[in-house]
């Protein structure tokens, strides 16, 4: 038997050893028919319809056993292209598959608009010719490039559009959404496309949260306005040129593109107006986050509450991961309870919870944690897992969901199984239909109005893979991937409104629009200096793309514990980010606990000033509520990212820019992390204005480099003069250190 699947599984970065390479061939272009067999095969050749057999390369075996086979090939020059796959020896061949190639024309233009604070290009193939506008230097419209536009066409119509964008010397480009590598993006390569990195993240262009929207130095920016994939060459080929291709509508093949003019934060102000403005969340969230993905009891969970409180170290929201039984991820674990042959909805009187089971008294311990000032959030994914063959409540929800139609399916009709090795082979919820929505939705209602939680981690929007995806509103997957996420949250946040209002969500994907409903976490991480320094660039990036109110957790989550010094440089920074938050994955309860409570690092490093350090800034950050409050409000008021890098201020200011993981902190603080091992000293940048040491209350000179020593135990922020006084005080910091 031999195997080709064209179009791979829908992956958008990697490519099977049974598709097609490019899916959409482009003439005078070689491209790859790779497809695998048995492993007893010894030869296999590609017949072309109307050409000659082409034979194919013997790869070896791959991890199943099968022989894999590959032909590069020259493909014809526009028009269909069909092939098969056909064993050397005759005893087994595919289907004939066909395909239109396509090739790249200059045909079209761009009609132009003016707006407020910009321009609106509207790039069309039935215009006739580059429709250039006047050249007005300082202005947008001479940023497009003459000539540029082409359209990657076939028989089938319009597949992309290419345009590029005029940079000049010495200018800075900064966004793309939370991007993990460099503050300034100019000479990279990146697209968007939302999807789950898993570490290391830095490495490459890959991301949870891109936009397709960025901002320069020059005064200018720009926003490339669709839900389908878009490439960014930042320079990297032309030095002088951003080079921006983007998948289109066949039948409608055009392209909106709209450029800004101002400064970063008039740009940042026009953009959210015109794809939906921030907002700002309740100031709970700005208190200390906790959690760990083996506190999956009520007993264990409530011992690391417990214990924080014997150390005196302030908690304000602990999230809940390994509460539900990741069957219905609706029901918590153990709970006793009559299934619904229908999959609706129960409530918590419908439940009965075991003295001896994992989580013999939910209601208690909500109320319990509610009465210590601390708020519960608990996690959640968008999906029907199937582990193995679901059962009771499990199967009757699946059932019920692919029977009415509530899941993401494919174009013949099957419903799509997610492809990731997490929660493989789940069921996707479609969340574009009404219908699915408020059936998933009543499943959790018992959640917030009966339980009292007051917030869902909504985690996992990353999940559908496939151009060829459809959705319950008639669009592809091509088109409403990307905003998969956005509806996600929409859906929670809908429910949170009804009866909780200061409730909130914690993502870690997302797309243009998710500034809305704040917050955000950057995902997962290995406990590295070099994930930690990412950290601090991508929470930046996030500010500057609108996404206002971001954390991650704090050292790492993943893998081997972080040293004590790690640790507590990362706590000292996360005390003056927007959220807070230390977390840790799923270890199969080995010891030693990779927990990443302090107590933990303490007791695994042995290094005593783990527990007094983290005390302190957790304290410290606690008093720091009033502040990140008004800042956050005024965030979203002012279009001024909470978390922003020096240069977004002044995008004029060379040393600025050269201090990329300095930060400003709301209108008033400039914090420098201290990001080596062993550094014991810091060389700060301060930008232009007054300012004072917030330890030592000392005044300090601007537009210079200044030394300070970094203990272990402390970090470099300095506060605007103006509003020293009141910060200092609200921190409980005297005149002197």
């Amino acid at each position: 038997m031999i195997r080709h699947r064209p179009e791979g599984n829908g992956h958008p970065y990697d490519t099977t050893d049974e598709q097609r390479v490019p899916v959409r061939p482009v003439a005078g272009e070689p491209v790859d028919i790779r497809a695998t067999s048995h492993a007893s095969l010894t030869g296999a050749v590609v017949e072309v319809a109307g050409g000659a057999p082409v034979t194919m390369r013997d790869g070896g075996l791959d991890r199943r056993g099968r022989r894999r086979w590959t032909a590069r090939m020259d493909p014809p020059g526009v028009g269909l292209f069909r092939y098969r796959v056909v064993a050397a020896n005759g005893s087994a061949r595919t289907r004939w598959h066909q395909v239109a190639v396509a090739r790249w024309v200059a045909d079209g233009g761009w009609s132009t608009a003016r707006i407020d604070g910009g321009l609106e290009v509207e790039l069309r193939s039935s215009l006739l010719g580059d429709r250039q506008p006047a050249h007005h230097p300082g202005s947008v419209e001479h940023r497009i490039v003459p000539g540029t536009l082409e359209w990657l066409e076939s028989e089938e119509g319009r597949h992309r559009v290419r345009v590029a964008l005029r940079l000049e010397d010495g200018e800075r480009v900064i966004g793309f959404g939370e991007r993990y590598d460099h503050l300034d993006q100019r000479g990279n390569r990146l697209d968007v496309r939302v999807f789950e990195p898993y570490k290391r993240q830095w490495q490459g262009s890959r991301t949870y949260l891109p936009m397709p929207f960025f901002l320069t130095s020059g005064g200018w920016g720009g926003w490339v306005a669709t839900s389908r994939r878009v490439w960014c060459d930042v320079g990297a080929t032309e030095p002088d040129r951003l080079r921006i291709e983007a998948a289109i509508d066949p039948v409608d093949p055009c392209l909106q593109v709209v450029l800004f003019e101002g400064t970063p934060q008039e740009i940042l102000a026009q953009f959210l107006e015109r794809s939906g403005p921030a907002v700002a969340p309740p100031a709970w969230v700005f208190r200390p986050w906790m959690s760990g993905n083996e506190w999956n009891t009520q007993r264990r969970l409530l011992r690391e509450v417990d214990r924080s409180a014997e150390l005196d170290i302030p908690v304000g929201v602990v999230v809940v991961e390994a509460w539900n039984d990741e069957a219905t991820i609706a029901a918590f674990r153990d709970a006793v309870y009559q299934p619904h042959r229908d999959g609706s909805p129960h409530r918590l009187s419908d439940f009965t919870f075991p003295p001896d089971g994992a989580w013999p008294d939910p209601k208690g311990m909500i109320d319990e944690l509610h009465r210590r000032g601390i708020r519960v959030v608990l996690w959640q994914a968008p999906l029907l897992p199937r582990r193995a063959e679901p059962v009771g409540q499990a199967r009757n929800d699946r059932e019920a969901a692919l029977g009415r139609g509530y899941v993401v399916r494919h174009a013949d009709g099957r419903p799509f199984l997610n492809r990731g090795d997490w929660f493989r082979h789940a069921l996707v919820l479609d969340f574009s239909n009404p219908a699915a929505r408020r059936w998933w939705l009543e499943k959790r209602r018992y959640l917030v109005e009966d339980l009292g939680v007051d917030g869902f981690k909504t985690d996992g929007g990353e999940h559908p893979w496939g151009d060829d995806l459809r959705y319950a509103d008639g669009r592809r997957g091509d088109q409403a991937n990307n905003e998969y996420p956005v509806h996600y949250q929409a859906a929670y946040h809908g429910l949170l409104a009804e009866t909780r209002p200061d409730g909130v969500t914690l993502s870690r994907s997302g797309f243009v629009g998710s500034a809305r409903y704040p917050l955000t976490w950057a995902g997962d991480e290995d406990s590295t200096w070099e994930a930690y320094r990412a950290a601090i660039i991508a929470g930046q990036q996030a500010g500057v793309s609108g996404i206002f109110f971001w954390g991650w957790d704090l050292a790492g989550f993943s893998g081997e514990i972080p040293d004590a010094e790690l640790y507590l440089r990362s706590a000292a920074m996360a005390c003056f980010c927007p959220i807070m938050q230390y977390h840790s994955e799923y270890n199969r309860h080995r010891r030693p606990s990779r927990d990443r409570t302090p107590w933990n690092i303490a007791e695994r490093t042995g290094d005593e000033r783990v527990v007094p350090t983290y005390r302190a800034f957790a304290r410290l950050r606690d008093r720091l509520v009033p502040y990140l409050d008004r800042e956050g409000r005024h965030a979203v008021e002012a279009a001024l990212p909470l978390m922003r890098p020096l240069a977004f201020d002044d995008p004029a200011d060379d040393e600025a820019w050269a201090h990329a993981l300095e930060y400003r902190l709301g209108r008033h603080l400039v914090v420098a992390p201290v990001t080596e091992p062993g550094a014991r000293s810091a060389r700060v940048y301060l930008p232009a204005g007054d300012w004072v040491d917030l330890w030592t209350g000392e005044p300090v000179p601007a537009c210079a480099t200044v030394a300070r020593e970094t203990p272990v135990t402390s970090i470099p922020v300095f506060v605007e003069a103006a509003a020293a006084s009141q910060l200092r005080h609200e921190l409980g910091l005297q005149s002197e250190h």
